[in-house]
């Protein structure tokens, strides 16, 4: 039952080995543009709003702003066209600044992006919620919480069944926004074509007579704290360079079309919206967003044919922006547990975030994503206002650390060619960008903004904690495969002969050729001695978020895996023994074990099965979630399907000599 319900909710599973598998579940530029475009447009419901608002009296400043808008978002995502450029193989911010600035500030870049699309997710789910129930009476928002949940669970589901699956979708969504957008925005324009150049007059007019009579100072500083605040609009053009290895091949070229695809789309609507406003004279209203104020202004009269459509355009306007920004909501769920993969690789998060399912999904990254984004949740109560404060936080810290190590780039390499065009870019970006981050931090410090600080810190100094653990366990498996790798062997003459059937057999389950999988045999013949003349070497090569990238990729894993099986192989001859192995390559280890290992006992009545396993002296209660300790639960299955298994320890000391040290004995 339980395995039938997972297979309606989430799906079957997934041939890795498939060769057509790559093309199943990548993204072509348009899907790519849903999926990782919907955050930015999605925006366009909270950010040129909270621009607004912020000119308060001034509001003709709103042509300078919009101006304005639009050149960042093309510059902000020319900046990042050459971050997929020089990184093609995807990891975007976190990336570059690890490899141009140094692991330190990569890890604060990641962990920036991580709470970023957490708060990507929540805010876009809180948003759309907003816009949907400003179509209500004010009683039915008791309910709006509770729609808030159910819709997180609902993301959460539809991502664990694929990437692909769940835009694929919410595009008529992505297709509806885009129509009732542009809709709005032409109408206004059109409509007000002849007040343009007026409107345009009044502002520089009034911009002139302002500045004379306060100082163009303060001006300047309300023009800024407008643009600062509004810096939600620009959130998620990075999301593409964080998930280039998402698209379909050429994917450097499909991540290019993807940018542009954004820039352009983001830069009118949210541009557009900001005019709008001026032109309609819209203005904040308790209860009701202003892009409900905005379309009211424009569809509101609307009569055709003696029928009055101008409500209905007006709710399809609302309802199409309510539910892109739960497709906004999937830009977290993509690029967000992207992110946690390539930082476990890292080893600044349990390695268990690069693992694939069996649907060939992080799905341990869209846990974590979808129940922090519930965290939040709770604790705002949804509340847009506060999001966006916790926000923009990140999201430009992650922009400046980015745009400083490219600027660190061009500055390297002087001779390149277009270097003072991409010198520009960059340099004029992390100006824009870093102006963004002091304003935001010094203006919502105190309202909410304190809390996105704590928590990425938190995050990051956790990050170096477990690092410094992982780093740990290295040492201890260096200094094994050091003792253990050049054991001297006894001469034998090596054996190449059949293992036959109905002889005691020691099946050894490894993992790479490492002094791990040597200290097994050799504790197999001492607890055993002359009990076993034959061994079987068993691995699974993992397939995870590093080298899911292409069949390329999957083959040399192939190669790498009966590469090391043969070394053990030799390893065993050498001592006198005769040798085989078996492997296989899948996402997850215990089922493809388990199978290996029938398959092993079919042919060998006689076989028992021997694994090693890392156990610490002082265990803690978090090592579980930082090593998946696959070993024990190998052991579970196969006693379960009665085969003989047995787990051997490898432990791992602390000793206080000269301060804390671990070796392995």
């Amino acid at each position: 039952m339980p395995t039938t319900i997972k297979q309606i909710l989430v799906g079957k599973a997934r041939d890795p080995m498939d060769p057509r598998i790559f093309h199943t579940v990548t993204l072509a530029a348009f899907l790519a543009w849903v999926g990782l475009g919907a955050d930015g447009l999605s925006s366009s419901a909270y950010g040129p709003e909270e621009a607004f608002k912020a000119l308060g009296s001034h509001a003709y400043l709103a042509v300078f702003l919009a101006l304005l808008t639009a050149i960042t978002v093309c510059v902000i995502s020319l900046a990042y066209t050459k971050v997929i450029e020089l990184f093609p193989a995807g990891g975007g911010g976190y990336l570059v600044a690890t490899k141009l600035l140094g692991p330190r500030l990569g890890v604060v870049s990641g962990c920036a992006l991580v709470v970023d699309y957490v708060l990507t997710i929540s805010i876009s789910i809180a948003s759309g919620c907003d816009q949907l129930f400003s179509l209500l009476s004010p009683s039915a928002q008791n309910l709006k919480f509770t729609t808030e949940v159910v819709v997180t669970l609902a993301l959460i589901v539809l991502n664990l069944r694929g990437i692909k699956e769940s835009i694929t979708v919410l595009v008529p969504i992505f297709l509806l926004f885009l129509l009732t957008h542009f809709s709005l925005i032409a109408v206004t324009m059109f409509g007000h074509l002849p007040e343009l150049p007026r409107v345009f007059g009044e502002a520089s007019n009034d911009a002139t007579a302002t500045g004379a009579a306060l100082g163009w100072a303060p001006l300047l500083l309300i023009m800024m704290r407008a643009y600062s605040l509004g810096g939600g609009t620009y959130t998620g053009i990075e999301a593409v360079s964080n998930s280039v290895q998402l698209l379909r091949e050429p994917r450097v070229p499909n991540a290019k079309r993807t940018m542009l695809y954004m820039a352009v789309s983001l830069a009118f609507t949210a541009g557009g919206i900001i005019i709008g406003y001026l032109l309609v004279g819209a203005r904040p209203h308790p209860g009701r967003t202003m892009n409900a104020v905005y379309a009211e202004r424009v569809f509101g009269d609307w009569v055709i044919g003696g029928l009055r459509i101008g409500p209905v355009l007006v709710a399809l306007t609302l309802i199409s922006a309510g539910a892109l920004l739960f497709v906004a909501a999937q830009t977290g769920f993509v690029a967000g547990p992207r992110v946690l993969a390539n930082m476990a690789v890292d080893s600044w998060v349990p390695r268990r975030f690069a693992q694939l399912s069996d649907r060939l999904v992080t799905n341990n990254g869209f846990w974590l994503m979808g129940l922090a984004a519930f965290g939040t949740l709770l604790y705002t109560r949804g509340a847009v206002s506060r999001l966006v404060v916790m926000y923009s936080i990140n999201v430009f810290l992650t922009f400046t650390l980015t745009l400083l190590g490219m600027l660190r780039y061009w500055l390297r390499n002087r001779g390149a060619e277009d270097f003072k065009r991409n010198l520009a870019i960059h340099g004029g970006g992390l100006v824009l960008c870093s102006l963004i981050l002091c304003v935001t931090v010094y203006e919502k410090f105190g309202e909410g903004g304190w809390l996105t600080v704590v928590v990425t810190a938190s995050f990051v100094t956790l990050a170096f904690l477990i690092r410094r653990h992982y780093a740990r366990i290295r040492d201890v498996m260096r200094r094994i495969d050091e003792t253990l790798l050049d054991v001297p062997v006894r001469a034998h003459e090596p054996v190449d002969a059949a293992i036959p059937r109905d002889e005691p057999v020691a099946v050894i389950l490894v993992s790479g050729f490492s002094g791990m999988g040597v200290h097994t045999v050799l504790s197999v013949q001492n607890l055993f001695p002359h009990q076993f003349k034959s061994y079987v070497f068993v691995s699974v090569g993992i397939i995870d978020s590093e080298n899911f990238k292409g069949a390329a990729e999957i083959e040399a894993l192939k190669k790498q895996t009966e590469e090391d099986l043969q070394k053990y192989v030799a390893f065993a001859q050498r001592l006198g023994f005769a040798a085989d192995y078996r492997y296989d390559v899948g996402t997850e280890a215990v089922e493809e074990v388990v199978t290996l290992c029938e398959g092993v006992r079919k042919d060998y009545p006689r076989s028992i099965f021997f694994l090693g396993q890392l156990v610490f002296e002082n265990d803690r209660f978090y090592y579980r979630f930082l090593h998946n300790e696959t070993a024990f639960a190998i052991q579970r299955r196969l006693q379960f399907a009665g085969l003989q298994a047995v787990v051997l320890p490898i432990r791992v000391l602390d000793r206080v000599t000269r301060g804390k040290k671990a070796r392995a004995a």
